[in-house]
C-alpha cells in the first residue's frame, strides 16, 4: 500500500493554507498466483525534497500525490514522504478452486502462443541449434549439488517434524483432512466429510501423523525420463515414490533401490519426436559421484527421539523452517529446468516432459475423458502443498467461531514451528494477519469499520 503525506510548512503568512486533502486508503485488489503466483507491491520507503516543487506548481506527480495552488504553499520548506512497506500487512489466503472447474494455467495459454511465434520468428533462416540438457540426455551439472540438498532437507524436514510433533500437538478430523496445530481443534464448522450434515460441520479431533503436515505426493518412478509414456496396462508395474523424490533423482541423485539411465553423450533427434542415443563405446567407464556429505535416511517411528529441554526445541524448530526453505527454494530452481506436470483436475502428479497415460482420473466429468489426465505445467505448490493451518494468537487464547475472519493461516510446517520458538518469517506474515487487532467480544467486533 502506497500512500503520499503533505508536510504543513511553518510559516507566518497572512495567507490561509488549505486544509490538507483526505485520500483514501483503500488496499489495492491483491493478485494471488497459485503456488509461486502471488504477486504483492513491492513498496519503499523515500523522501523526495523535490516533489514540493511539482506540487506548487500545479503538475501534480506520481503515487497518488495531490495538487494545490502556488499561493498558499511556501516552496522551501514543503516535502513529500512516500511510506510503503516490503511486505504487505494483510494479505488473502490462496484460492480454493473448485474441484468443478480446471485449474488455471500458471501462463495463460494466449501468452504462450504468442512466446512460440516470437521463437519461430527469431530463428527463421537460421540454423537449429542444438538441444541444450536436460532436454538432450544430459544433466544440469550445476544443479546436481542442489538435487543432493533438497534431497537431504526433506529427509530432515520428516525427522525433525517427528521430533516437533512429540511436544507440538498437531490434531486432525477423523471424517475430513483439514488439520490444526494446538492441543484442542479449532471450533470452526468446516467439515465435509461422512455425516457432517449430522454434525453441523463441526470436525471430531483425533491424533494425526507427520504425513498430513508435509503431504506425500507421488509419482511414477521413469528409469529413462526421454523414453516412452507409461501406458494404461502397465501402470501397475511401474513404481510409485515420492514426486520430490523423483526429481531429485532425475536432477542427479543416485539411488541403488530407484535405477536410472545416466547418458554422457547428447541423443541424436531423427524426429519430431524420435531420437537414438549415441555411441558411448569410445569413452571410460562412468567415476562414481563423490558427496561432501552422505544422504540422510529417514528416522522410523521407534527412532524418533523427544526434545528434552527448552533450548532444544527452540533449535529444532528454527532448523526444520530452515529445510522447509531450502526444500521449497530448491524445488523451484529444479523445476525451472526439469519439467514436472499435473493434472488440471485431480492432483495427480508426474516428473517429465509428458504425462503418462493412465486412465486413473476421477475428477469431475472423468467419464468424459475416458479417466485420462488433463495434463499442464505444474507449480510449487502442486510438487510441495503448504497445507495452510490457523494461526494461533501469540496471547495462547483458544480460537473462536465468531471471530473467524480476524484469523489469519500459515502453512502447517511454519505454524508448527512458530509455536516451537521459531522467529516468523518474513514472507508468511501477511497471511499470518499478525498486525491485526483481534476484538475481545462479538460486540466489539461489530463496531470495526
Amino acid at each position: 500500500m502506497t500512500g503520499a503525506l503533505a508536510m504543513r510548512p511553518s510559516t507566518s503568512s497572512s495567507h490561509s493554507l488549505l486544509a490538507p486533502p483526505t485520500c483514501s486508503s483503500r488496499l489495492p485488489p491483491l493478485r494471488c498466483f497459485v503456488g509461486l503466483r502471488w504477486s504483492a507491491p513491492r513498496v519503499q520507503v523515500r523522501e523526495q525534497p523535490d516533489a514540493g516543487a511539482g506540487i506548487a506548481k500545479g503538475t501534480g506527480g506520481r503515487g497518488g500525490r495531490f495538487r494545490a495552488p502556488a499561493s498558499s504553499i511556501s516552496q522551501s520548506c514543503l516535502r513529500t514522504i512516500v511510506i510503503t512497506n516490503e511486505y504487505v500487512q494483510n494479505a488473502d489466503f490462496p484460492p480454493n478452486y473448485s474441484k468443478r472447474e480446471k485449474k488455471p494455467f500458471p501462463i495463460p495459454v494466449l501468452e504462450l502462443r504468442r512466446r512460440a511465434k516470437e521463437r519461430a520468428k527469431k530463428a527463421e533462416g537460421k540454423p537449429k541449434r542444438s538441444l541444450p540438457p536436460p532436454k538432450n540426455g544430459l544433466l544440469v551439472k550445476r544443479l546436481i549439488p542442489v538435487a543432493f540438498r533438497v534431497y537431504n532437507a526433506r529427509i530432515l524436514l520428516i525427522n525433525n517434524l517427528k521430533r516437533l510433533m512429540k511436544v507440538i500437538p498437531v490434531r486432525g478430523c477423523k471424517y475430513c483432512s483439514e488439520i490444526h496445530v494446538g492441543s484442542v481443534g479449532h471450533p470452526f464448522r468446516t467439515c465435509k466429510g461422512m455425516s457432517s450434515d449430522k454434525r453441523r460441520g463441526e470436525h471430531d479431533w483425533g491424533s494425526t501423523l507427520v504425513e498430513a503436515v508435509f503431504l506425500p505426493v507421488e509419482a511414477y518412478h521413469l528409469e529413462d525420463r526421454l523414453g516412452n509414456r507409461i501406458p494404461h496396462d502397465q501402470r501397475f508395474a511401474v513404481p510409485r515414490i515420492p514426486a520430490l523424490v523423483e526429481l531429485c533423482i532425475q536432477a542427479g541423485v543416485n539411488l541403488p533401490e530407484y535405477p536410472t539411465k545416466r547418458r554422457r553423450k547428447p541423443i541424436i533427434k531423427i524426429g519430431r519426436s524420435e531420437f537414438i542415443d549415441a555411441n558411448e563405446d569410445d569413452l571410460p567407464d562412468p567415476e562414481p559421484y563423490k558427496l561432501d556429505h552422505p544422504i540422510l535416511e529417514e528416522l522410523h517411528d521407534n527412532e524418533v527421539i523427544t526434545p528434552s529441554s527448552p533450548e532444544e526445541i527452540v533449535a529444532l524448530a528454527e532448523e526444520t523452517l530452515e529445510a522447509w526453505e531450502v526444500v521449497r527454494g530448491g524445488a523451484l530452481r529444479l523445476m525451472k529446468s526439469y519439467a514436472v506436470r499435473v493434472c488440471g483436475y485431480c492432483p495427480e502428479v508426474h516428473i517429465g516432459a509428458s504425462g503418462h497415460k493412465a486412465r486413473n482420473c476421477g475428477a469431475f466429468k472423468h467419464q468424459q475423458r475416458n479417466g485420462q489426465h488433463g495434463w499442464q505445467a505444474a507449480v510449487l505448490d502442486d510438487l510441495i502443498p503448504p497445507r495452510y493451518v490457523w494461526h494461533m494468537p501469540e496471547s495462547g487464547e483458544e480460537l473462536q467461531r465468531d471471530l473467524k475472519s480476524f484469523y489469519g493461516q500459515a502453512p502447517a510446517v511454519v505454524e508448527i514451528c512458530v509455536q516451537a520458538g521459531a522467529k516468523v518469517p518474513e514472507k508468511y506474515k501477511a497471511t499470518m494477519r499478525l498486525d491485526i487487532g483481534i476484538p475481545s467480544s462479538l460486540r466489539e467486533a461489530e463496531m470495526v469499520v
